[in-house]
């Protein structure tokens, strides 16, 4: 699953590969822990198995991609 950060004061996005059969749900609230203050740090694992840690405070953004089969390529639905 694709990741893309917005963060605040920085013209450029953090983009991280998370691994596919990572449960949404759960990511969907980390993500709102982080952005409603709960939690000071926003921790990720990639597929690589690096942790990653956003400040809570500097997330403009977050947006959640597509797993790896659900891509879609080209035209039409």
């Amino acid at each position: 699953m694709d990741v893309r950060i917005g963060v605040t004061q920085t013209p450029r996005e953090i983009t991280i590969d998370l691994a596919d059969d990572l449960d949404r749900v759960a990511l969907k609230a980390k993500v709102e822990d982080a952005l409603t203050g709960a939690v000071q740090v926003l921790w990720l694992t990639d597929k690589k198995g690096r942790d990653i840690a956003i400040s809570a405070a500097k997330i403009a953004f977050i947006e959640l991609g597509a797993s790896e089969g659900e891509r879609r390529i080209g035209f039409g639905g």
